[in-house]
């Protein structure tokens, strides 16, 4: 894994005039904002599925932010790093992972690693820890049900 636009970027790399997205398919949990935000260059029916040329490299880059498990990012060509959130926000998916965004360090088996997205392992059971792997949904793990506001 290699340091850039101050998080990790790993995984397949798609490259195009101005851009590269890289994909990491084992962080992906199919939450779909790519697809929905530019199908035309996230189209999981053609080969290759990413096709950062099909768009104007700020766009993608736009989209690529809107991943909320970090299996996307990118690296804009002589354009400015992807930076983290202001504050440091987590969130829980009911029955799945942690969704985190921010200036994150995660401390993995290969080390320290920088993150801006990510969604982290909840269960326990995932491979890739920290991150989520899906697992869970394999294993029939619920989280704690939610408490409410009432009295």
């Amino acid at each position: 894994m290699t340091q850039a636009q101050g998080a990790t970027t790993s995984g397949k790399a798609y490259t195009a005039p101005g851009i590269t997205v890289y994909y990491d398919a084992v962080r992906c949990r199919h939450v779909a904002a790519c697809v929905s935000g530019l199908p035309n260059v996230f189209d999981p029916q053609a080969r290759p599925w990413i096709q950062p040329a099909n768009a104007e490299a700020q766009a993608v880059a736009a989209v690529v932010r809107t991943c909320p498990t970090g299996a996307l990012h990118y690296v804009l060509q002589g354009g400015p790093a992807e930076t983290p959130d202001p504050a440091t926000t987590i969130s829980p998916v009911p029955n799945g992972p942690l969704i985190v965004r921010g200036d994150l360090t995660l401390m993995t088996p290969g080390g320290p690693v920088k993150e801006v997205r990510a969604a982290l392992c909840r269960c326990g059971a995932s491979t890739h820890k920290p991150y989520c792997d899906g697992t869970h949904e394999k294993i029939g793990w619920k989280s704690d049900p939610q408490p409410t506001n009432e009295g």
